[in-house]
């Protein structure tokens, strides 16, 4: 399982400034979102379309990640825990109010369960599709250890891949001057080009 954070020292956050914060942000974003609807519009409505046409978009988005955000640090301070279930309670909140817009029942509890879903499989996974990542180790020594562990000798590799192609392990000049003189019975002698050599 997903690590559940230290719920030793849990740090209650501030849900109100918070949610003031994440409502800003989506808000910007739901701005944004409408900016380009109005742009796409086949009639010229003028730049306050944004507003006036629009508007639902940006209330939509402002309200459902002030709730989002609020319902996480709400949820979190109110269990003293960081864990996945906060996520869970908090999509269910912002998808009920994504769904409220609608007025059916079913769309709201839709929308809830399925935000919820997966907000919550997104936190428990660490955010990530990759998987969870541990904060407490070095991602650079990490990969270095794992290209160690996985390397493999170069004599094996030239003994599947072979010489020749960029590829000339000691004594490749050598061996290549014997395959030319044994197969065209060419005598190769390389010549430095570099005059101090001489």
């Amino acid at each position: 399982m997903a690590p559940h954070g230290d719920n030793d020292h849990y740090k209650p956050k501030d849900a109100i400034s918070n949610g003031i914060k994440g409502a800003l942000v989506s808000g910007g974003a739901g701005l944004f979102m409408a900016a380009i609807q109005n742009s796409l519009a086949k009639t010229n409505i003028g730049a306050w379309g944004v507003f006036t046409r629009s508007g639902g978009v940006i209330t939509a988005f402002a309200a459902t990640g002030g709730v989002y955000v609020f319902s996480h640090c709400a949820a979190a301070n109110l269990r003293q825990k960081e864990d996945h279930y906060n996520s869970a309670i908090a999509g269910g909140l912002a998808g009920a109010t994504l769904g409220l817009k609608t007025g059916r029942m079913p769309r709201i509890f839709g929308l809830g369960l399925g935000f919820a879903v997966v907000m919550a499989v997104a936190d428990f996974t660490g955010g990530s599709l990759r998987g969870n990542k541990d904060r407490e180790v070095d991602e650079y020594a990490r990969k270095q250890a794992l290209r160690m562990n996985r390397r493999r000798p170069i004599e094996e590799t030239l003994a599947e891949v072979g010489e020749g192609r960029s590829i000339r392990p000691p004594g490749y000049e050598e061996r290549r001057r014997q395959r030319l003189k044994e197969t065209y019975g060419i005598d190769i002698n390389p010549v430095s080009a570099d005059p101090s050599a001489a």
